[in-house]
């Protein structure tokens, strides 16, 4: 197995969290936002993802070293691709454009994209699949705590309920 897949997989999941970072904001809005008491700390979101994506890298260089031809890697930059779309799209939607509301729909969008990259995974390596389980595991957390913020916030502005 060559070293290239893992470093251009690397590079796609170090180019995704930093867009993350840049579109994530938490200022004096999102510090407003009612919050539920299970929520993890601001801090422990970093590592978390940091965690999530290097799986993912690893997940998706495996996948790609395991595809036996160029239809399978096709779906897997597809699957990749359609994934780091929506990943990012939920930061934008949620901090920058204010509408958790929104980014509630766009999150099962991703949840299910996630399911897709675990199903085209698994079809070429089990391990690889694995690896992005706590992907789909998290995701299904942030949708919870997600839902949770526009209950515990229905009439404030930015919400989409005013």
């Amino acid at each position: 197995m060559t070293l290239l897949p893992f470093l251009v997989a690397g590079a796609g999941a170090l180019l995704v969290g930093f867009a993350n970072g840049l579109a994530t904001r938490t200022d004096a809005w999102y510090r407003a936002l009612r919050q539920p008491a299970w929520k993890p700390p601001d801090w422990a979101f970093g590592p978390i993802w940091a965690t999530i994506l290097a799986l993912a890298a690893g997940a998706a260089a495996l996948g790609w070293a395991a595809s036996p031809g160029t239809a399978d890697r096709l779906l897997l930059v597809w699957a990749l691709g359609l994934n780091a779309v929506l990943n990012v799209a939920w930061s934008v939607i949620f901090f920058r454009l204010r509408r958790p509301d929104w980014a509630l729909a766009e999150v099962v969008l991703l949840w299910l994209s996630v399911l897709l990259l675990a199903s085209v995974l698994a079809r070429v390596s089990g391990l690889a699949a694995a690896l992005v389980l706590p992907y789909l595991a998290w995701v299904g957390i942030a949708a919870a705590l997600n839902l949770k913020i526009v209950r515990l916030n229905p009439a404030r502005p930015g919400i989409g309920r005013a």
